[in-house]
């Protein structure tokens, strides 16, 4: 396996491309213009929440239209990067826009991403590029989507097609992003596209992500033994209360979620990417979080558990970890400094227990669309006015900044 750089640490934020891009043509756009309607119905439903957040009372906070416009604006976002004093930046490319039909590869939008990872090479900036985040080309999803029998061997040949293309420009490749979350999603609680409740399909799905994983890494490495490839996982920090009923639940639940798909992709991993959001403490057979503040999405904040996941993950897989994203929406800017500085307190303790930990990643750069949320939760170091698309620095764009000198300096 590839040797990564012991010393350097790489300090940066996550995107991915139809989040904040704008104008893309896959599954998602298509699901967006058929779901606006009852999604916006659904939130009228709650007037508390539409009266703390009123956007969601819209059907058009749910179409992601132009987005942040960063397929226009990338230079503006590499800048923003820059005045972070971050040396990296984790994003992904469009499969619907490098393969708008199938077998079919489109050499201006290829174009356009080497315009863009050379701008982020020549600010000093260290691309990480993911090849999937979330969204599928029309003609794949029209063939059955991520668990369609030929989704592993087509994944291959993206892949194949942008380590060809890419060979001299990256180094860091993330195959498939949040893959359990994807399945569980989209074949379990029916949220997303293809929005079906089937325990089949969601198992299928798990499966082809895992051998889309396997099938892109090799060929991956047989084009260019100098990349890094890796898989970004949601890790959750499972918390026993205690007893031997909550500790065997606990067990479990990792087993399930943090560790399935790890434990079967690990040999073909140079890197772990590990995306931290969520603490569950068991007990009784149940989620019973003691931390009472929580982000405007009503996930629980804490950032203690980050250590933990991380001492885990590396003591089980022995493999180099990059925490790929970490964040939370919080539209008045109130928990997320003090967030940041937790978060980093955490990183330097799991460094000083020997966690082979090789860089940071802020979810996120921009307030962006958030799936089936819409625009109204706030995950930006910098905000966005969708009308102009002015960036704007929070507060915590800041801290952010000085949290990166003084772990660099210490």
């Amino acid at each position: 396996m590839e040797k990564l750089e012991s010393k350097k640490f790489y300090f940066g934020t996550s995107t991915s491309a139809h989040q904040i891009e704008g104008n893309n043509l896959n599954d998602w756009s298509e699901w967006e213009k058929k779901n606006a309607i009852r999604l916006a119905s659904l939130a009228q439903g709650k007037p508390e929440f539409i009266e703390a957040h009123p956007a969601a009372g819209s059907p058009q906070n749910y179409l992601s239209g132009k987005a942040c416009n960063s397929y226009e604006l990338f230079n503006e976002d590499i800048k923003l990067i820059e005045s972070l004093g971050c040396n990296a930046y984790r994003f992904s490319i469009e499969w619907s826009r490098i393969e708008p039909e199938e077998g079919k590869f489109n050499s201006s939008a290829i174009l356009k991403y080497r315009e863009m990872i050379l701008a982020m090479r020549a600010a000093g900036i260290e691309p990480f590029l993911t090849l999937h985040h979330f969204t599928i080309p029309l003609w794949l999803k029209e063939k059955g989507g991520i668990i369609y029998k030929g989704f592993p061997e087509y994944f291959e040949r993206f892949a194949e097609r942008i380590g060809n293309e890419f060979r001299t420009e990256i180094k860091y490749i993330c195959t498939i992003n949040e893959p359990e979350i994807l399945s569980l999603n989209s074949y379990y609680r029916g949220l997303w596209p293809p929005a079906t409740k089937n325990l089949f399909k969601f198992r299928k799905a798990r499966k082809n992500l895992i051998k889309a994983h396997i099938f892109a890494f090799q060929k991956l490495k047989n084009i260019s033994s100098d990349f890094v490839v890796g898989p970004v996982c949601n890790l959750s920090y499972f918390e026993s209360a205690g007893g031997f009923w909550n500790s065997a639940i606990t067990m479990f639940a990792k087993s399930f979620w943090n560790f399935y798909f790890l434990d079967r992709t690990n040999k073909y991993s140079d890197f772990v990417g590990v995306n931290y959001y969520f603490h569950n403490r068991i007990s009784g057979g149940l989620n019973k979080n003691l931390n009472e503040t929580v982000s405007d999405l009503g996930w629980e904040l804490y950032p203690l558990g980050i250590e933990n996941v991380l001492e885990e993950t590396y003591s089980r897989y022995k493999l180099p970890i990059f925490v790929t994203e970490n964040g939370l929406a919080d539209r008045q800017d109130k928990n997320r400094p003090e967030f940041i500085r937790k978060t980093f307190e955490a990183l330097a303790r799991a460094k000083k227990n020997n966690v082979d930990l090789r860089g940071y990643f802020h979810w996120s750069l921009l307030d962006n669309f958030e799936w089936d949320k819409g625009f109204w939760p706030k995950f930006g170091l910098f905000k966005v006015d969708f009308g102009t698309f002015e960036r704007i620095p929070r507060a915590s764009a800041k801290v952010y900044a000085e949290q990166i000198k003084q772990f660099i300096n210490d």
